[in-house]
């Protein structure tokens, strides 16, 4: 219910276009979630058991003919993937910091007529069937794919507070001039939090890519749907040249945990008692101890619309080497 949605919904069901031009926002609104009803479909298809679906979306406000509304998009989406047979977890806050000085809308200082801003967006977690059953080489994949004591409880906090990412594309040569994107923060913590190494990431609505990347970050398989052929191309571009960046966001794990056991002893608490091993370093708890990080050696395009990573062992001594 974001006017820069209304074609891409319209051309998939001229319905939506029809209740638009007639101001039924109700209607558009429904239609348009009937044609993404089809996409989670495709989604719970391909789950695993014990899979996990994270929908980052955030509610809309628009005006219609003379009508203004909120329209609750998460509300409905949870709707629709309940009804599918997925079990709700608790979901996430996305509360997207914003320098903005004006916190109201509508009429301003005067009561009766304004409404508040909408600073956070939803991630929705569902989970596919009960808990998942590891095999034995999948177990080792998990050990290595743990995540520090403090990143725990950092990331499995229900509020998340970072900035988003900038939306213009750059001199777009065909397709619209706004992606629509989240930030890679965003996508490399639930690949983290709920996949091991080795898993294959399904994003059905791939965009510039970002899950594409967070993905390799991770050590993951991935696997992007795009309808927009110039969007498909610029990600390619884009991942291809992405390696730094994504060293960056893997190295910056190990350096903020070392941050964190400085913090620590300043503050009088004692030494964690476990060590791990791959990278040499005390950490809180005994699943810390195989917790291992690569870094990407290199990502290059084995044909236009694939991409394949190498990575490399991290330096004990020089994290970001």
């Amino acid at each position: 219910m974001i006017s820069m949605w209304d074609d891409v919904f319209s051309a998939q069901d001229p319905a939506v276009g029809a209740a638009l031009a007639a101001s039924d926002g109700a209607g558009a609104f429904a239609r348009m979630h009937a044609v993404l009803d089809a996409a989670w479909a495709e989604c719970v298809r391909v789950l695993r058991p014990g899979g996990i679906l994270c929908v980052n979306v955030g509610d809309a406000v628009r005006t219609i003919g003379e009508s203004f509304r909120l329209y609750p998009n998460h509300a409905r989406i949870s709707q629709a993937l309940g009804g599918l047979g997925l079990q709700a977890l608790p979901l996430i806050l996305w509360r997207k910091s914003t320098n903005a000085p004006n916190k109201f809308m509508g009429s301003g200082t005067l009561p009766g007529g304004a409404y508040v801003t909408l600073e956070h967006e939803y991630v929705l977690v569902f989970r596919c069937g009960g808990l998942r059953r590891f095999t034995a080489e999948e177990r080792v994949a998990r050990r290595r794919s743990a995540f520090f004591w403090e990143e725990r409880n950092r990331w499995f906090s229900d509020v998340w507070d970072f900035h988003g990412t900038r939306q213009n594309r750059d001199a777009p040569a065909a397709g619209r001039d706004r992606s629509g994107a989240f930030p890679l923060e965003l996508a490399y913590r639930l690949i983290c939090m709920f996949s091991i190494c080795g898993d294959t990431v399904l994003d059905p609505f791939a965009g510039t890519g970002t899950t594409t990347l967070a993905a390799i970050a991770a050590g993951r398989h991935s696997i992007g749907v795009e309808r927009d052929a110039h969007l498909v191309t610029e990600a390619a571009e884009r991942a291809v040249a992405s390696r730094d960046l994504l060293n960056q966001r893997v190295t910056s794990r190990l350096t903020d945990h070392a941050a964190f056991l400085r913090a620590r002893e300043e503050a009088g608490k004692p030494a964690p008692q476990y060590h791990n091993e791959p990278h040499d370093v005390p950490v809180v708890t005994r699943q810390e101890t195989e917790l291992e990080l690569r870094a990407v050696d290199r990502i290059v395009a084995t044909d236009p619309v694939s991409l394949e990573a190498t990575y490399r062992a991290i330096s004990r001594s020089s994290p970001a080497a």
